[in-house]
């Protein structure tokens, strides 16, 4: 997966996506994006893991101009994982991002019962996508990934920083 990309794709996809978000950081002001958990029938909840980042994410990305960020979530959703929503999404927190950026946001939903149109097949931005048990993540989910979870199961105190 993403060791099997040549190591000069690697190296030169890190930086481009740090300028994607100097940019947007400073022709948007505030930079805005979406996650979602997603779980398909049987429970299993959706990662994806990024060509330019460690780690296994909820699929998402940034809300585009004149883009609602359900729409942002749809196109996301689609475009990470082939994935269709069956039922209305459930906004769950608008977090603060200052990892990203001191101005970025997440808006965080809940997805049941999502359907995959047909496998995601590794592109350029995602290394890897699959569904998982809740039970047995990968390891190298993200800690990040690892408290939404934790949150949504009520085990843990909600936050508000991502």
């Amino acid at each position: 997966m993403d060791q099997d990309r040549p190591r000069e794709v690697r190296i030169w996809l890190r930086p481009l996506a740090r300028l994607a978000h100097i940019y947007f950081a400073v022709s948007r002001g505030m930079t805005l994006g979406v996650r979602a958990a997603c779980f398909d029938e049987q429970g299993r909840v959706f990662l994806v893991r990024h060509s330019y980042l460690p780690g296994w994410h909820f699929p998402g990305g940034g809300v585009d101009r004149r883009e609602t960020a359900l729409e942002g979530l749809v196109r996301e959703l689609r475009e990470e994982g082939n994935l269709q929503l069956t039922k209305p999404p459930l906004l769950v927190q608008v977090y603060y991002n200052p990892g990203t950026s001191k101005r970025d946001h997440v808006v965080f939903f809940r997805c049941d019962a999502v359907r995959q149109e047909r496998p995601k097949v590794a592109d350029l931005e995602i290394a890897a996508a699959q569904f998982f048990p809740l039970d047995d993540l990968p390891a190298d989910a993200t800690p990040a990934t690892r408290r939404r979870l934790a949150e949504l199961a009520g085990t843990v105190k909600p936050d508000t920083f991502w």
